[in-house]
């Protein structure tokens, strides 16, 4: 049985969650930038984790979804604290953590932590570094904008126009990854649509490279998207979350 509520993070901002018990490891999924746990990957791996009595936890950043706070008081630090946060206060045990875009970003970083209690990581067209990949494609009068201490608006496919603010960049470079080899020794799992417009593809195949697990498998969607969302993509999802598990002992 599931069940949801808020924690207060420690500065009065509450951070929504939702999880159910079951064998462990417990599966987590970490959503994108300015998504949440009622998308559509998330609540597919939610469903089917209760369907095969897996432990889960998903939950929503501050300034995401029904977590409070401000979506543009946000860093890459400040929501990679808010997922520790809820993960070390409701889990016990090992972890597959399931990062989505910046949620993979986020993964990365939190196993990069917890070497003993991961037990895997799945990557959903994970992207380590997008600010920095983000900054050096910017016109000079978006610089400017940033330069002048004011967010900078950027329309989206998803949605309402994006705020990118110049804390988010900055603190961005002090979580950078791909530079360096990432010592995450557990078995990783890295999902890519070949036709993603947000991040491309080859980032994937750079993670696989900079991670020091040897156990790591990249799989190319030859006509996915950004998203990943579609029946085949959530099947594929599933697949690998039951391979996993299954190499896990679960």
């Amino acid at each position: 049985m599931a069940e949801s509520g808020r924690l207060d993070r420690g500065d009065g901002v509450e951070l929504a969650w939702s999880k159910r018990a079951g064998r462990s490891p417990t599966v987590v999924f970490l959503p994108g930038f300015n998504s949440d746990m009622a998308g559509e990957k998330a609540t597919a791996l939610a469903a089917w984790c209760e369907a095969h009595g897996q432990a889960m936890l998903r939950f929503d950043y501050s300034g995401h979804g029904s977590s409070g706070g401000r979506f543009i008081d946000g860093t890459i630090g400040r929501w990679r604290d808010d997922a520790r946060c809820v993960i070390e206060r409701l889990t016990e045990g090992r972890l597959l953590l399931v990062g989505s875009s910046m949620g993979g970003w986020i993964a990365l970083l939190l196993a990069r932590e917890w070497p003993l209690r991961m037990a895997g990581l799945v990557g959903i067209a994970a992207a380590p570094d997008f600010t920095e990949h983000m900054w050096e494609g910017l016109l000079p009068e978006e610089r400017a904008v940033l330069a002048a201490g004011q967010p900078l608006q950027r329309s989206s496919d998803y949605g309402d126009p994006y705020a990118f603010t110049p804390a988010l960049f900055a603190d961005g470079r002090r979580h950078l990854l791909l530079g360096e080899t990432i010592p995450i020794p557990c078995p990783v799992r890295l999902l890519h649509g070949q036709q993603d417009a947000d991040v491309p593809w080859q980032v994937a195949l750079t993670i696989a490279d900079r991670v020091q697990s040897s156990e790591v498998q990249v799989t190319l969607v030859k006509d996915g998207d950004h998203r990943l969302s579609r029946p085949q993509d959530l099947a594929l999802l599933r697949r690998t979350v039951a391979a996993l598990l299954g190499e896990a002992g679960a």
